[in-house]
């Protein structure tokens, strides 16, 4: 486990940041195909006429090289448990964000939905489909550059209503209204940070986009490390994953 992972910050907050987790260089090189993916001049600001603009998917070796770093590895055996996730092979939709006086689109405050039915996006106790939520930045990222607002702790609040569903969980919309109100006195923290740096979150932890009133444009993927089952909330020695999830729970409910 490297030494910059505080795991006990990663229980009560719902968050750690890892610096230069992946090379900059080869960062640099993910946002360079980002560019062509969005097809606009990154030299000349006013062909940026769009605030956010979706890229589908991006798998390419040099994505999937940034995502399985030692670092990074060593960091989900020790968050989420050796041999209890699989390898990012792609980094699902980017949400790619441009300097913009406009109130931000596709923002507010949710928790991110682990698996999909029938009848749309759902969360489970367990987690099912997320073992992790991943923020990784594929361009520097201050205060004004649309960084992602987290609510710290706010991670603990889900668990108890999660409780009373079974492992078909509970839909997404229904989640986010009792959690995010519940949460609101919150401290707020913003991902901020440089090409590299990786932000790995609980999977219940509440977030938001923010507006874009910086320069630079903004490339950060925000993919699930999927796991390879559902949380053992009742392991003899648990993830630390699973330990926030039963803080969240109490000491005297059931697991």
């Amino acid at each position: 486990m490297p030494a910059i992972l505080d795991v006990e910050q990663f229980m009560a907050d719902g968050f750690v940041k890892i610096e230069a987790a992946f090379d900059r260089e080869l960062g640099l090189r993910c946002q360079q195909q980002l560019w062509r993916a969005v097809d606009l001049d990154p030299g000349d600001p006013a062909t940026w006429t769009e605030p956010l603009i979706r890229v589908p998917a991006m798998a390419t070796p040099e994505f999937a090289a940034s995502a399985n770093t030692e670092v990074l590895t060593a960091a989900f055996d020790a968050l989420v448990g050796k041999a209890h996730w699989r390898p990012l092979r792609g980094m699902g939709t980017f949400v790619s964000r441009f300097p913009s006086t406009e109130a931000p689109r596709e923002a507010g405050w949710h928790v991110e939905a682990s698996f999909y039915d029938a009848a749309g996006p759902r969360l489970s106790l367990r987690s099912r489909g997320r073992a992790l939520l991943m923020l990784l930045l594929y361009s520097d990222v201050g205060r004004d550059d649309a960084p992602t607002a987290i609510r710290v702790g706010s991670h603990l609040a889900v668990p108890k209503v999660l409780a009373q569903y079974g492992s078909d969980g509970a839909a997404w919309m229904s989640v986010c209204e009792r959690v995010v109100p519940a949460t609101e006195n919150c401290e707020i923290v913003s991902v901020t940070g440089n090409i590299g740096d990786v932000y790995l979150c609980h999977p219940f932890v509440v977030h938001s986009g923010t507006a874009h009133r910086g320069t630079v444009p903004r490339f950060m993927a925000q993919p699930a490390l999927e796991p390879t089952g559902e949380l053992d909330l009742t392991a003899e020695y648990p993830s630390p994953v699973a330990v926030a999830v039963r803080r969240g729970l109490g000491e005297d409910h059931p697991v």
